[in-house]
């Protein structure tokens, strides 16, 4: 199945005998939350989802800014949205394409199977929006994790050396010319830069799969035995890992990212543009 559906398919299912689950998930790192853009107008019988509350524990602890959410506390939100086991969900944010991926890892990560993310986001719809706070029937849904690959720390310093690491944050990050956020710039040694940015188009759609194809062969990873990605906090690596199954590549994800390699400093930094 592909991890991603276009705004007209999307309303061709919801006026179908099957309509997706839907859970809006805008986010803006360090911008304002995104429940009053919720209430302002949504997706009609969509549900809010809030990704530092909801999709993610609280930072701190060595885990990096954006933690894996409790499992059992996820299944609680996933249910109360309506979520169940083999009923589709679609995803969508305002159209960077992150917090949507995010929950779209989450629920495939955790055993759901039918998740898809609305290319280019709420600004891609056309149909009319509401203000209503929709209460769903209660889902089924329990997490089991493990249906995609999961790299801690030094999992993504081996697949680093033996297979292709893609950090997907900005390329001035990578380099260690700036660091906005981490209080130490750089890579982890070895990896590769991938920005996310080069996945979509001007209006957040992901590329052409022929496209996003031929860069990921460009970097290596259609040669490479096995594939990881990571970003700064574990957000907008999913992103990547969406444009990848797009291209045929599966992947892993670091989940902890930069935030939570710099939190040990016995492991080494690389900076520059080379691995």
């Amino acid at each position: 199945m592909t991890p991603i559906i276009s705004a007209s398919e999307l309303a061709s299912e919801l006026a179908g005998s099957r309509p997706p689950v839907l859970l809006d998930v805008r986010y803006q790192m360090g911008g304002p939350p995104g429940r009053p853009a919720y209430a302002a107008g949504h997706l009609p019988g969509a549900v809010y989802i809030d990704l530092d509350e909801e999709l993610a524990d609280p930072p701190g602890g060595g885990r990096g800014r954006h933690p894996l959410p409790n499992l059992d506390a996820f299944g609680t939100v996933m249910r109360r949205a309506g979520v169940r086991s083999g009923a589709p969900v679609v995803v969508y944010d305002g159209g960077q394409g992150w917090a949507a991926a995010r929950a779209w890892w989450l629920l495939r990560w955790t055993g759901h199977a039918d998740v898809r993310i609305l290319d280019g986001g709420l600004p891609a719809w056309t149909g009319p929006l509401s203000t209503d706070s929709p209460s769903p029937e209660e889902g089924d849904f329990v997490p089991a994790p493990g249906a995609m690959r999961l790299l801690d720390a030094d999992g993504a310093a081996a697949l680093a050396r033996t297979g292709l690491l893609l950090d997907a944050r900005a390329g001035e990050r990578y380099r260690g010319e700036t660091e906005p956020i981490d209080p130490v710039a750089g890579h982890i040694p070895g990896a590769v830069s991938a920005p996310t940015t080069e996945n979509v188009d001007a209006t957040g759609r992901y590329l052409p799969t022929e496209t996003l194809a031929a860069r990921f062969k460009a970097l290596g990873a259609m040669e490479a035995p096995e594939v990881g990605v990571y970003c700064g906090s574990g957000v907008s690596a999913a992103q990547q890992l969406v444009a990848l199954e797009l291209a045929g590549v599966p992947a892993a994800l670091y989940a902890g990212s930069w935030s939570e390699w710099i939190s040990d400093p016995d492991r080494p930094v690389a900076t520059g543009a080379n691995p």
